[in-house]
């Protein structure tokens, strides 16, 4: 079963008088347990595609399916409560609210959840249980992002949508990130998504696929 699904998809825009497909009519889905990587130049439509995968924007045509249920064309309240449920957004920098420790940055997620803070195997799997008490500040650049990566997992969505995640790191902690995503993905039966400009993390994918002008197409992998 999909996970989610993109079924002929279309993005435009009004630009004055001008229309802008950012998006042309795509047919595209994720399983559970598949990691997938999009690579493409900055304008080349993968934000947007992102952006209406996570729900944040709604198709000018066609629908997205989470779990074969209809989640585009609901309204946004309810939208947002899927996405809140479902989807873990992972982005390039890692948006960590600077006066709260690592522990805090979950426990404001139980609150918004309104469920009590429990710790879990998370803190092991990420490697960060000897940082909770840190703020970020304190934490290296890998060391965020792996938080950033815990706070997306957990509430345990089924789909992972990851914006750069690796574009600040160096090249050691950027396979780092990837591995720990791909591991997640597999062990845990999550459907994961990685926008990248950087091919050498796409080794960790089981399928490629490359944006241009708004059109997304399959890559044979190397």
């Amino acid at each position: 079963m999909s996970a989610i699904e993109f079924q002929q998809v279309k993005k435009i825009f009004k630009d004055g008088a001008n229309t802008i497909e950012a998006l042309k009519e795509t047919n595209f889905s994720v399983e559970k347990g598949e990691f997938v990587a999009i690579i493409g130049p900055s304008g080349s439509g993968k934000s947007t595609f992102l952006t209406i995968a996570g729900g944040l924007q709604s198709p000018s045509k066609g629908r997205v399916l989470i779990n074969n249920q209809s989640f585009s064309d609901k309204k946004e309240k309810e939208r947002a409560k899927i996405r809140f449920k479902e989807i873990g957004f992972i982005l390039q920098a890692s948006n960590l609210i600077p006066f709260l420790t690592v522990q805090d940055q979950l426990v404001l997620v139980d609150k918004v959840r309104k469920k009590k803070h429990i710790e879990n195997q998370l803190f092991q799997d990420l490697g960060i249980e000897k940082l909770v008490n840190k703020y970020p500040e304190e934490l290296s650049g890998g060391e965020r992002q792996r938080v950033a990566i815990a706070r997306a997992l957990y509430h345990d969505p089924s789909i992972i949508l990851a914006d750069e995640p690796t574009a600040s790191l160096d090249t050691e902690k950027a396979y780092e990130v990837v591995e720990i995503l791909a591991n997640e993905t597999k062990q845990k039966q999550k459907a994961t998504i990685m926008v990248t400009h950087d091919l050498r993390m796409t080794d960790f994918c089981d399928r490629v696929f490359i944006m241009k002008d708004g059109i997304l197409t399959r890559r044979e992998k190397l």
